[in-house]
C-alpha cells in the first residue's frame, strides 16, 4: 500500500469508528433516508446526525441529494460504486489466506534453530 491508499483507508475507518456515524450507515445500508426518518430511528439531534452525514460522506460512503420537487429536502444513500470497491478491498485484506508465519526474531528463534541443526 502506498501513502495515499494508507490515508484514504484509514479515513474510512476513522469515519466508521464512532458508533454514530456506524448506526447511521448501517441505516443506510437498508435504504435511502431524510435526516428526519434518521433521527427519529436512532435518537439524534439534527444538527449532530448532520455532523455525522457529513464526515461519512467526506470519505465517500454516502451521497446526499435534493428533493426534485421541494429543495428543501435531503436524501441520503449509500454510495454504491464506492461500497463495491470497499467491499472488494476488506475481502481481499482480510482474506485468511494472507497470514504467513515465519520465524520469529527473539530468543525461541535461536532454540528453533538448534531443534532443526540437531535433528538434521
Amino acid at each position: 500500500m502506498n501513502e495515499a491508499e494508507i490515508l484514504e483507508i484509514t479515513a474510512v475507518f476513522k469515519a466508521l469508528s464512532d458508533p454514530n456515524r456506524l448506526r447511521i450507515f448501517a441505516e443506510l445500508m437498508a435504504g435511502d433516508s431524510c435526516n428526519c426518518e434518521l433521527k427519529d430511528r436512532l435518537g439524534l439531534a439534527s444538527n449532530l446526525l448532520s455532523h455525522h452525514l457529513k464526515a461519512l460522506e467526506k470519505v465517500g460512503l454516502v451521497d446526499s441529494r435534493r428533493d426534485v420537487v421541494d429543495g428543501r429536502w435531503i436524501y441520503y444513500a449509500v454510495d454504491r460504486d464506492n461500497i463495491t470497491q470497499w467491499h472488494a478491498w476488506f475481502a481481499a485484506f482480510f482474506d485468511p489466506s494472507r497470514i504467513q508465519t515465519g520465524p520469529v526474531c527473539g530468543p525461541e528463534s535461536q532454540v528453533v534453530a538448534l531443534d532443526q541443526v540437531e535433528s538434521a
